[in-house]
């Protein structure tokens, strides 16, 4: 079938990173179509790169472009409620995401994963193990480079993470192996419920031939069971890819084989057991013979901004965890935290609609915490611990705490929310705390 027969005019909306690697794989692949590009900012991220033969309409809507498309790409940040979007659904033109595109594209075996935590290293962990048994991995999506430009890597296997933003937008995308690691609320700004944001994640089983699943959480298990889809599930018990104690010792097992040992794992927490047994599955999942990545396995020690040591200094340690955006993300922070001196948790920024109430319980249980509250949606924070207090930046907090920091003490950027208050996005939150660590440490 030939999806662009009809297709000749095309309106991108939404430049940046992702919008532009749309113009570019359009521009060498669909010579053919009208290429067209929508951003409402005044000076769109990307503008400098974008090919000259591509025409941009910037600082509002264009209705005419979008009354005359055929079809149209939208960044996965712009909702597909959106009003301007609608008029097009409503003429029946297909509004599709750049992971479309690359679904119509692709013709090597892909896994994916998504989830509300966990995702991004899951994704980066399956591609590290996957690169040390010999394949040529192109890994992306959600995560670092965008699909559409994997593309150009002739990979032999492709690893996406994927957001509930870009599978809204999807339908064809066969996968060989997905994930649904988890279920927590967040992005309640986008959505009308837990139900609308669980089936938006739940499209990535559409069309795969394997699912993995969370035994711990049934939200993750898809709706409809067909006949092409096989369910492995991941758990911290000793079913399916689970843990098993061995001469008093715990091990990562598949199927009640032992694989490796936890102790032997560079990771920290509990959370990032299950990621590992994730990668695991996925592997086994798509035929990889995964024993030849063991050394990698041990050795992984994860993503920047995703609970990593960045300073550990006369005994004080500065975690950087700015990818924990939601609750969800900070209670798994939590759960595999040890820390024999007093934690100075930071909070605080963007919080999306988020109720933090489920934080307190966690909280009261830490031996000794210091809860310092910055950014936006401060406020929302203070009752939820005794120790809380609020600050108007990280500086200023990093500046009070680091006079009475002492051995054993431990540091911790885990906000629970968007950064967009005081910072471009959570990588450069995270940069910050690292620079504040370096700098006061």
């Amino acid at each position: 079938m030939d999806r662009w027969l009809n297709i000749h005019n095309v309106v991108v909306v939404g430049l940046g990173i992702t919008g532009l690697s749309v113009v570019k794989h359009l521009v060498k692949y669909q010579p053919q179509c009208n290429v067209r590009v929508i951003d409402t900012r005044e000076q769109p991220p990307g503008l400098d790169a974008l090919p000259n033969s591509v025409s941009l309409h910037s600082g509002s809507w264009n209705e005419q472009w979008l009354a005359e498309a055929d079809l149209v790409v939208v960044n996965p940040g712009i909702a597909l409620a959106t009003p301007e979007i609608q008029t097009v659904v409503q003429r029946d033109v297909a509004v599709i995401g750049d992971i479309e595109l690359f679904a119509w594209a692709v013709d090597k075996p892909v896994v994916a994963i998504t989830g509300s935590n966990g995702k991004s290293t899951v994704t980066d962990l399956t591609g590290v193990l996957a690169k040390a048994t010999g394949l040529k991995v192109g890994v992306g999506g959600n995560i670092g480079i965008p699909a559409l430009d994997l593309l150009e890597l002739d990979a032999d296997l492709y690893v996406l993470e994927l957001s509930s933003f870009q599978l809204e937008t999807t339908s064809n995308l066969q996968l060989s192996a997905a994930a649904f690691l988890n279920l927590s609320e967040d992005h309640m700004d986008r959505y009308t419920g837990m139900d609308d944001y669980r089936l938006a994640k739940l499209r990535i089983f559409d069309n795969a031939q394997c699912a993995i699943v969370n035994r711990e959480d049934k939200e993750t298990y898809p709706q409809n069971m067909g006949d092409q889809l096989s369910i492995v599930s991941f758990g911290s018990d000793e079913k399916e890819f689970g843990l098993i104690k061995l001469n008093g010792e715990e091990w990562l097992a598949d199927f009640g084989k032992p694989v490796v040992k936890c102790k032997d794992l560079t990771l920290v927490g509990r959370h990032n057991i299950s990621n590992a047994l994730v990668a695991l599955a996925l592997l086994k999942n798509i035929q990889v013979d995964y024993s030849k990545s063991i050394t990698a396995l041990k050795n992984y020690n994860g993503l920047t901004h995703r609970c990593q040591v960045v300073v550990d200094q006369r005994g004080i340690k500065w975690v950087n965890d700015s990818k924990a955006t939601n609750v969800a993300s900070t209670l798994a922070a939590l759960s595999g935290l040890d820390c024999s001196g007093t934690l100075y948790l930071l909070v605080g920024g963007v919080g999306k609609g988020a109720d933090f109430s489920e934080l307190a319980p966690v909280l009261a249980q830490l031996n000794a915490l210091e809860l310092c509250c910055f950014g936006k949606d401060a406020a929302e924070f203070m009752p939820l611990h005794q120790s809380a207090t609020q600050f108007d930046s990280m500086r200023d907090v990093i500046e009070k705490v680091s006079k009475r920091l002492k051995a054993g003490d431990m540091v911790m950027l885990s906000p629970a929310c968007a950064s967009f208050d005081q910072f471009n996005n959570f990588m450069a939150r995270g940069d910050v705390f690292t620079q504040l660590a370096h700098e006061f440490a």
